[in-house]
């Protein structure tokens, strides 16, 4: 059962405030550890969600170096990073990572296991992986694939993930079991770009016919917040039985067309916002180890995280993770 948020948690800090004018972290010793600030920055929000909501799943996603203390493969298990965190989730690891229906080649392949294996074998950690084939023998050999792995998966058959499969068409290892915690699922959908429905309804109705144990979604239908009905709606599997849903949120890049923009800034960007994120619309990297950006995350009520949990989702999937690697490749040129 989800628990209601407590009447005594913090107020809006930054009510009324322009986010371009709370001061900013700058480190002490003129440089920035980007993938440490990263882990504390997945952390710390973790920490802020479930400070609401005791079970409150945290899923990051890509960025999976993290889980080396090195960031390189040879690196032991970050074990404070992967425990801050419920799941870790990585696209294309046996098929899409070239293109739709083409398998991953063998040398990535055997990379990103490095990454999620290690972090399989810290015992606290589920991986999630989405791979992209629309053949079925493909499809079906992405599922046992990951199954052999011990990751839970979804075949996506659009690259978009903007719909739900026809085939299979019942999910892999389909149960009529609750499901109230990560570990507990076998199979998931991820479904973020909601063009191809009318309205929150008819997506909540779709979601609601479904039987996949989690569902990753936008926490926004075109800008809309879903109503307490429909997230309870889609909160059960059409069998019966009780799935997580969970709510994305970019913490490693602002996006132009999210609650917080505001328009000012195209002409005078807060001192966080940084250059547009190549091939991405609307997206643009940001400071994201700098207090006026973690603001607009956590802390506060009109914070992201705080909106997710209040609206009664069951975790959050973080997206931009691995805007450190940017910045680490910036500092490089």
């Amino acid at each position: 059962m989800k628990r209601p948020i407590a009447v005594f948690l913090l107020p809006l800090l930054f009510a009324g405030c322009d986010f371009n004018d709370v001061p900013s972290f700058v480190p002490e010793n003129g440089s920035t550890d980007y993938p440490q600030e990263m882990r504390d920055l997945v952390g710390e929000a973790g920490s802020y969600a479930r400070g609401l909501d005791s079970n409150f799943i945290v899923i990051a996603h890509g960025g999976i170096e993290l889980a080396s203390t090195t960031e390189g493969t040879g690196g032991a298990a970050d074990s404070a990073y992967l425990n801050s965190i419920d799941g870790l989730s990585q696209d294309s690891v046996f098929y899409g990572y070239d293109g739709i229906d083409i398998a991953t080649p063998a040398t990535e392949r055997r990379r990103l296991r490095t990454y999620l294996d290690l972090a399989l074998d810290n015992g606290n950690t589920t991986i999630m992986v989405t791979d992209f084939a629309f053949s079925q023998a493909k499809i079906d050999d992405s599922y046992e694939l990951n199954a052999e792995a011990g990751y839970i998966s979804y075949a996506a058959d659009h690259n978009e993930l903007d719909n739900i499969p026809d085939y299979p068409l019942e999910p892999f290892d389909v149960n009529r079991r609750d499901v109230d915690e990560l570990f507990e699922a076998e199979n998931f959908l991820v479904l973020t770009d909601t063009r191809l429905y009318s309205t929150r309804q008819e997506l909540a109705d779709a979601i609601a016919a479904t039987d996949y144990d989690l569902v990753v979604l936008d926490f926004f239908f075109n800008g809309q917040e879903y109503t307490a009905d429909q997230i309870r709606e889609m909160q059960f599997k059409a069998n019966g039985g009780r799935r997580l849903l969970i709510a994305t949120v970019n913490i490693g890049e602002a996006e132009d067309f999210r609650y917080y923009w505001q328009s000012h800034w195209v002409s005078n960007p807060p001192d966080w916002l940084d250059e547009a994120v190549p091939g991405e619309t609307g997206h643009y990297y940001v400071d994201y180890w700098r207090q006026a950006w973690q603001n607009i995350l956590y802390g506060n009520n009109d914070s992201y995280l705080y909106r997710i949990v209040n609206a009664g989702f069951d975790g959050a999937y973080l997206y931009g993770i691995d805007a450190f690697d940017y910045f680490e490749q910036r500092d490089t040129l």
